[in-house]
């Protein structure tokens, strides 16, 4: 049973790991803010990490369009 545990545990702390670091390199190091990938995590976290997220998008992309999840309720500015 406590190596079921201890597997279960490594299995948590590998996919959040996983998942924690596409979420920052799509935040903060892309060619692209549509990513899909990233921005299903990035809709999906707590909204003071999402928030911070969209925040570093539009430093980066200010110019273009946001990403589902970044824009206002019009959809074309950024919030």
């Amino acid at each position: 049973m406590r190596k079921l545990i201890s597997v279960v545990l490594v299995a948590v702390l590998a996919a959040t790991a996983f998942i924690g670091l596409r979420w920052y390199r799509y935040v903060s190091n892309t060619s692209s803010p549509y990513d899909e990938v990233g921005i299903e995590i990035n809709s999906r976290l707590p909204a003071s990490l999402s928030k911070w997220g969209c925040d570093k998008l539009h430093v980066t992309f200010g110019n273009v369009p946001p990403p589902y999840g970044c824009g206002s309720t019009d959809g074309n500015t950024w919030r």
